[in-house]
């Protein structure tokens, strides 16, 4: 994932005000229903488990900085303000993100994607 924004690949550097506007990965859903479920959260972060059935996605959202795993592939097209890029996002594949101002993902596969986000509380480094 090349940057998913929900992807592996480069890091993406957050810029804070449309983030601030914008939901973040737990909150954004697809069609009124959640994507993400909260699996764990206490002082030191925060995890999610995000579902994404062929045909559904994750609408526009921010993300802090985070680590993300992916437990079962598929295909995502992904939308940032750099453009629209196809991943193929296969299971095992991870990646560190710094943050992302915003993206939004449909998969347009014929497999359900699961991934985990796991949101450090406390600066990295």
């Amino acid at each position: 994932m090349a940057g998913l924004v929900l992807v592996a690949g480069p890091a993406i550097a957050v810029a804070a005000p449309e983030a601030a506007t914008l939901p973040d990965p737990l909150q954004a859903g697809w069609k009124g229903q959640h994507v993400c479920e909260l699996l764990k959260d206490n002082a030191q972060m925060r995890v999610l488990r995000c579902t994404f059935p062929p045909g559904w996605g994750h609408e526009r959202h921010f993300h802090a900085p985070h680590w993300g795993y992916i437990l079962q592939g598929s295909t995502m097209r992904i939308t940032t303000a750099k453009g629209t890029v196809v991943r193929e996002l296969k299971a095992g594949d991870n990646w560190w993100s710094d943050g992302i101002d915003w993206h939004e993902g449909v998969n347009i596969g014929t497999t359900t994607g699961v991934y985990l986000i796991v949101e450090p509380k406390h600066p990295v480094g």
